[in-house]
């Protein structure tokens, strides 16, 4: 099969290109920033990378166009098409379906699919349970919305039944508003957390909730859905109905529950202690992740002290916590190292749990935040008023932005410039 790809540099399209490919596809695509690292590892691959979306590429003729979701039906100040691609599929009758219709179809078929859903902690705790079923030999695939380090890539097919995923709650494509998860379909799901985001797609909280519960409602009788006992939104999803086995984590009362401290701590199932897991980790999001890691690898034969075992040697995701350089500040103050650390987090909830991750390793130290808003939640400002709880425990925050009016109030095109007026005590 010929499928051409529109979108294809996102990490969720690419991640579905190197499947496609590696089923035995001819994979083309396109998008409108062809450019490395993502260009380089998909022409590595063998794929062909077309800049734009010229109505040209029709003439490609493949047995299916695959839509990315940020593809629409915009036009432009001058009327025109933003993507004229689209326009002439349509015009023309061609096939096209979108990304998670097509994984869907041609890749979970047939697989135990274990979907990893929530508003943040999605990459890492499918990161987390892939290592944990590779380590156990199930030889899981898999796709990730990241570059987990202890594989190197962000997909793969796999040679077992397992297939893992990180399931978004963002809408699937121009044609279809639906959730990306309710395609998948899985026998095993993650509820990890659930607050507001996506303040561009979703009116409310209770929007979100309601796409939560159509995901609960594809996973079938004989399945297992994990959820964070502490989140109070993901109680109401299940309570507007559940058909599946429910294991909970998180909550002292919770099936699986943690203590110690989050780098080392033991796993508690039913208030017994069944594993101990020490890593190098921090915070307290990370110590969830793991519980819920650990619940699902369960539900396909891993039991949590080989699980335990498993994360003592995980490596974590590219831009979660990476350590980017350690220098010596040659003027006074001078002597101890000053650390650069890189991560993705987007959410206020996620970037509190982060921030206070480190402060927990670093104890006393310094920690200068700089903020960057890249979400299109966080470029509306909607949680603006939620930061200064979210960096509390930096000693100071900045925000680096292209168009910082929203936190800062300059509205300089770019510009790096104190985020609060003072240092927070």
């Amino acid at each position: 099969m010929h499928i051409h790809i529109l979108g294809i540099c996102g990490t969720f399209m690419g991640g579905l290109a190197a499947l496609a490919r590696e089923a035995g596809h001819r994979v083309t695509g396109c998008d409108a920033g062809v450019y490395p690292p993502m260009s380089d590892q998909l022409r590595a691959l063998g794929i062909d990378l077309i800049e734009g979306f010229g109505a040209e590429q029709l003439a490609l003729q493949p047995d299916v166009f695959v839509v990315g979701n940020t593809v629409s039906r915009s036009r432009l100040d001058n009327g025109t098409a933003k993507f004229p691609l689209i326009e002439a599929i349509l015009d023309a009758g061609a096939p096209y379906t979108s990304g998670p219709q097509w994984l869907a179809e041609h890749v979970l078929q047939g697989r135990h699919v274990l979907a990893v859903a929530g508003t943040h902690g999605k990459t890492t705790t499918t990161a987390m349970l892939t290592w944990i079923l590779e380590s156990a030999g199930l030889q899981p695939g898999f796709l990730v919305g990241g570059v987990p380090l202890n594989f190197g890539v962000s997909a793969r097919l796999g040679q077992g039944q397992p297939f893992v995923i990180e399931a978004d709650e963002y809408d699937t494509a121009f044609f279809d508003k639906r959730s990306k998860f309710v395609h998948y379909r899985p026998r095993t799901a993650v509820l990890n957390n659930l607050e507001f985001d996506h303040a561009d797609i979703f009116d409310n909280l209770a929007a979100i909730e309601r796409q939560f519960h159509h995901l609960v409602r594809t996973v079938p009788s004989t399945g297992r859905i994990v959820v964070n006992g502490l989140e109070e939104s993901l109680s109401r999803v299940l309570h507007q109905g559940c058909w599946s086995e429910v294991r909970s984590f998180g909550a002292a009362v919770s099936d699986f529950s943690a203590l110690g401290e989050p780098h080392d701590f033991d796993v508690l199932q039913g208030g017994k202690t069944v594993a101990h897991v020490q890593w190098a980790l921090t915070g307290v999001h990370n110590q969830l992740n793991a519980l819920a890691a650990i619940a699902a690898a369960e539900h396909v034969g891993v039991a949590p002290a080989d699980a335990a075992l498993a994360l003592a040697r995980f490596e974590n995701v590219k831009r979660r916590m990476e350590v980017r350089a350690s220098v010596v500040l040659a003027e006074p103050p001078h002597g101890a190292p000053v650390t650069i650390y890189d991560d993705f987090a987007h959410h206020p909830t996620a970037i509190r749990t982060t921030v206070n991750g480190l402060r927990r390793k670093v104890g006393g130290a310094r920690i200068l935040a700089v903020f960057e808003p890249r979400s299109n939640t966080m470029k509306l400002g909607t949680m603006k008023a939620q930061l200064p709880w979210s960096l509390e425990e930096a000693d100071l925050a900045f925000c680096h932005a292209k168009h910082c009016a929203p936190y800062c109030g300059r509205g300089r095109v770019s510009c790096i410039s104190p985020l609060f007026s003072t240092p927070f005590p």
